[in-house]
């Protein structure tokens, strides 16, 4: 799973454990990644483990959890610093609906592209290809069959990113947990299509 031979390292380490293949990861309340947009706050305390790469690179991963309060959320993170990043995941709304989506913040300010989908999904798998200082984001309910969420840039790519897993629970109830497996860290296969 998460490769031995690779340097890992936390960013706001959290309670967390080790089973087999799975990493499973115990949230803080009040955590969360957010730049400026709209709500005005700037927010950089959710927790990731995060390696770095140079390289074109497939980064996928399985992630799972049942959220205990509105905003719980986890999947994907890129990473450059506190103002350019990306993360993929499943944000809880309510009992009844929660958001598939992506953060693309650049230059100190995130976006929030997202579709909706039932609360019962707590489960994904995430595909990000990059290529340079663009990705190609994608997720899928089997990790098989892949559909495209975006494609999006990073305008402060510096040549190198650090690339992983994240979670976080930004509001201040108990926080919440996940389990993240399957994950593969390879060459991009993306491919040009004109």
């Amino acid at each position: 799973m998460f490769d031995k031979r690779r340097a890992w390292i936390w960013l706001h380490e959290p309670k967390h454990e080790w089973n087999d293949a799975a990493l499973s990861v115990s949230t803080q309340a009040e955590t969360d990644f957010w730049q400026g947009t709209h709500y005005g706050f700037r927010r950089d305390n959710g927790h990731c483990l995060l390696t770095d790469v140079e390289e074109d690179f497939s980064l996928v991963v399985r992630c799972s959890g049942k959220p205990c309060n509105r905003y719980d959320q986890g999947g994907i993170m890129l990473r450059i610093d506190m103002e350019n990043w990306i993360k993929i995941g499943i944000e809880a709304e309510s009992k009844t609906v929660s958001r598939l989506g992506s953060v693309v913040t650049n230059l100190g300010y995130s976006d929030w592209a997202t579709v909706d989908i039932d609360a019962s999904v707590q489960s994904m798998w995430y595909r990000v290809q990059g290529k340079g200082a663009d990705f190609l984001i994608e997720s899928s309910a089997n990790g098989k069959s892949w559909n495209q969420m975006r494609m999006a840039h990073l305008h402060a790519y510096p040549g190198r990113i650090s690339v992983g897993v994240y979670a976080c629970s930004p509001s201040n109830g108990e926080g919440c947990d996940f389990v993240f497996d399957h994950l593969v860290l390879g060459p991009s296969q993306w491919e040009d299509e004109i």
